[in-house]
C-alpha cells in the first residue's frame, strides 16, 4: 500500500534522525578513546558545551531532511560537490597553522620564489633543507608565490581546490566502478570525515597528495579502458604521486590490483592482452618521467629513506593513535559501519571490483598505520567502501537522508567544536602577530627567539609561520650556541625543528635606519629572557603581545612586540 510505504519511510527517517543524536551522546560519553594528536574529542570539547552541539544537530538534521528530497546525483553532480566541497573548506580559512611541519614547506616555497625554479631544483635537499619531504608539493607552493603572490589565502585557495577535485575524481572512480548513485555518494561522504577539514587549509603535504593518488586512481582506469592520450595522463599522476610524499610510493600499489581487476572481471575477458599492453605502456612512461629527476636527487633520497627506516617508522609506535580515534571519531562512525558492511556485501555478490577500493584499507590495517594524518590519501577509497555498502539501503531518498545525516553532523562537529579548538592554539599567536606587524609604522623588524629550556620544540621554527602571516620583511639571527645534544632529541616527535637552517633571506642588514621593531618569540610561559636579549630590546617596550593557549600542549609560541620608546621632549 502507498500510505503503509510512506509510513515505513518517516519511521526510518526518525530512527535514522534518532541514530544520529545517539551516537554524538555515546561518542562524547566515551570521548577519552580518542586518543588524535590534534583533535581529540577530549580537547575539541573541553571549551564547548556538548548541549550546544547537541542543539545544533537538530536543525543540522532538519537541513538534511531538506537536502534528501532533492535528487542531485541525477543533475550534473560534479559541479554540485566541487561547490559545496569548496564551500565547506572556505568556513576554515581562518584556522592557524596548527602544525610546525609547515614551517619547511613555507621555507623551501620562499626559495623558489627569491631565487627562481631553477636553484630549487639544484639546492632542495643541500642548501634547502628538505628533512624527509619530497620536492614536488613545496616546488608547486612556490610557484604560486613567485607568480601569483606570497600570501597564504593564495595557497588555501589552491589546496581548497585540490581537495574539491579529489571529491569529484571519488564520485568519478565509483561511477566507472559501478554506478552513478555510487559515486556521488562516495564523493560525498568524503565530506562527513570532521578531521579531513582541519588540514585543507594548512601548509601541508597531505591534501595535495590525496588529488594526486585519486588523480592517478582515475586516470589509470581510463587508460586500461581507453589507452591513447590516458596512458600519458596516468603516467604524468604517477609521477605527481611519487614526488609528492614517500608514503605514497606504497600506496601506488592499488594500480596493480586494478589492473589485476581489469584482466579477470568477466567483461574483459577477451581484452586481457589489451588491458597488459596499457598497463606496461603506462608502467613505462611513468617510469621514464620519474627517472630524470631521480637521477639528481638520488643521494639526497636514500638518506631521507634512511632516516624514514631508522626514524619514522619506530617512531609511528611511538606518536601513533588508536583506530577507534581514527575511524569512529576523526571521521563519521556511519562511514565506518558502512564500509564494514561493505565487504561482506562484495563477498555474497562475488565483486571482484571492490578489491580495488579495499585494497588501501587492507595496507592500513595490515601495516598498522595508526595515524590520521598519515592515511588522509586513502579516505577516498573509504568513502567508496561506505557508499558501496549504503548501496545495500533499496530506498534511494532514504540513503541520501543518511549520507546528508553524516555530512551535515561531521560540520556541526568539524564547525563548532574542532574549528574554535584549533583557533585557541598557541599558533595563533603567530597569525595575530602577523597581522599587527603590517598594521604598525615599523620598516626595520627584527625577530629574535628564546631557546628553549625544556628542549620540546625550537623555537626557531615559528619565524617561518610567522613570515605566513605577514607582508612585512624581517630579518633573524639564528643562535646556534644553545642547540641540544643530539641524543637529547633523538626520538622526539619534532627532532626535524633541531634541524633549522636560516635562510640566507632572513640575514640583518646593522646599518638600516627606519623604525624598528623587535618580535621576540618564546616557546614557554614565564620564560625568563636571557641578559643578552634583554641588552637588545633595552629602550623599546612591548607594544603588543600574543598569549592565547588552550592548555593542551607541552609547547605553546608566545609573541611579544617591542616598538621604540618615543624620544622625551
Amino acid at each position: 500500500m502507498p500510505g503503509s510505504r510512506v509510513s515505513d519511510k518517516y519511521g526510518y527517517i526518525a530512527v535514522i534522525s534518532l541514530l544520529t543524536l545517539t551516537t554524538f551522546l555515546a561518542l562524547f560519553v566515551f570521548r577519552g578513546m580518542d586518543d588524535n594528536r590534534l583533535t581529540s574529542w577530549n580537547w575539541a570539547f573541553s571549551g564547548t558545551g556538548a548541549v550546544r552541539i547537541f542543539l545544533y544537530l537538530i536543525p543540522a538534521i532538519a537541513v538534511a531532511f531538506v537536502l534528501s528530497r532533492f535528487s542531485l546525483e541525477k543533475r550534473n553532480y560534479a559541479v554540485f560537490l566541487f561547490l559545496a566541497s569548496f564551500a565547506c573548506c572556505m568556513l576554515f580559512w581562518g584556522e592557524p597553522e596548527v602544525i610546525v611541519d609547515a614551517s619547511r614547506y613555507f621555507t623551501q616555497a620562499k626559495h623558489l620564489e627569491i631565487y627562481g625554479p631553477w636553484y630549487f631544483l639544484k639546492e632542495w635537499g643541500r642548501s634547502i633543507n628538505a628533512w624527509t619531504d619530497l620536492p614536488l608539493v613545496p616546488f608547486l607552493y612556490g610557484l604560486i608565490f613567485k607568480f601569483i603572490g606570497e600570501s597564504r589565502i593564495y595557497i588555501q585557495v589552491f589546496t581548497s581546490v585540490l581537495f574539491s577535485m579529489t571529491v569529484v575524481l571519488t564520485s568519478l572512480i565509483g561511477e566507472s566502478l559501478w554506478n552513478r548513485d555510487t559515486g556521488f555518494f562516495a564523493g560525498a561522504l568524503l565530506l562527513g570525515m570532521p578531521y579531513l577539514f582541519t588540514q585543507v587549509p594548512l601548509m601541508l603535504v597531505d591534501v595535495p597528495a590525496m588529488f594526486f593518488l585519486a588523480f592517478a586512481v582515475f586516470t589509470f582506469m581510463r587508460a586500461l579502458e581507453r589507452g591513447r592520450s590516458w596512458i600519458v595522463l596516468a603516467s604524468v599522476a604517477i609521477f605527481l604521486v611519487f614526488y609528492s610524499k614517500y608514503s605514497a610510493w606504497l600506496m601506488l600499489s592499488v594500480l596493480a590490483v586494478i589492473s589485476m581487476v581489469s584482466i579477470k572481471k568477466p567483461s574483459a575477458g577477451r581484452r586481457w592482452r589489451t588491458v597488459l599492453r596499457r598497463t606496461a605502456a603506462v608502467a613505462f612512461v611513468s617510469a621514464y618521467l620519474i627517472a630524470a629527476p631521480l637521477l639528481l636527487i638520488s643521494d639526497v633520497m636514500s638518506k631521507q629513506i634512511d632516516l624514514l627506516i631508522s626514524y619514522q617508522k619506530p617512531g609511528l609506535r611511538r606518536w601513533g593513535e588508536s583506530f577507534i580515534s581514527i575511524f569512529f571519531y576523526q571521521i563519521h562512525p556511519f562511514i565506518t559501519v558502512a564500509a564494514l558492511y561493505s565487504a561482506y556485501s562484495a563477498v555474497r555478490k562475488k565483486d571482484l571490483k571492490y578489491a580495488a577500493v579495499i585494497w588501501l584499507m587492507i595496507l592500513v590495517v595490515l601495516l598498522q598505520i595508526k595515524r590520521t594524518r598519515y592515511i588522509i590519501m586513502t579516505l577516498p577509497m573509504l568513502a567508496l567502501m561506505a557508499s558501496y555498502g549504503l548501496q545495500s539501503i533499496k530506498d534511494r531518498e532514504i540513503r541520501r537522508f543518511v549520507v546528508s545525516c553524516i555530512v551535515m553532523s561531521s560540520l556541526v562537529v568539524a564547525v563548532f567544536a574542532y574549528k574554535p579548538f584549533l583557533q585557541r592554539m598557541s599558533s595563533v599567536n603567530l597569525k595575530d602577530a602577523g597581522v599587527y606587524l603590517d598594521s604598525i609604522d615599523a620598516e626595520d623588524i627584527e625577530v629574535i627567539t628564546i631557546p628553549s629550556e625544556n628542549y620540546i620544540i625550537n623555537s626557531a621554527v615559528s619565524v617561518p609561520i610567522l613570515d605566513l602571516f605577514t607582508n612585512k620583511d624581517f630579518c633573524y639571527d639564528y643562535d646556534t650556541g644553545s642547540l641540544p645534544r643530539a641524543e637529547t632529541v633523538e626520538e622526539s616527535s619534532l627532532r626535524f625543528t633541531w634541524r633549522y637552517k636560516n635562510p640566507g633571506y632572513y640575514s640583518c642588514d646593522r646599518d638600516q635606519t627606519g623604525e624598528k621593531a623587535i618580535v621576540l618569540i618564546s616557546s614557554e610561559s614565564g620564560q625568563p629572557v636571557p641578559d643578552h636579549i634583554k641588552q637588545r630590546i633595552a629602550g623599546f617596550y612591548v607594544s603588543n603581545e600574543f598569549e592565547a593557549s588552550n592548555g593542551v600542549f607541552q609547547y605553546v609560541t608566545i609573541v611579544k612586540v617591542y616598538q621604540r620608546r618615543p624620544a622625551a621632549h
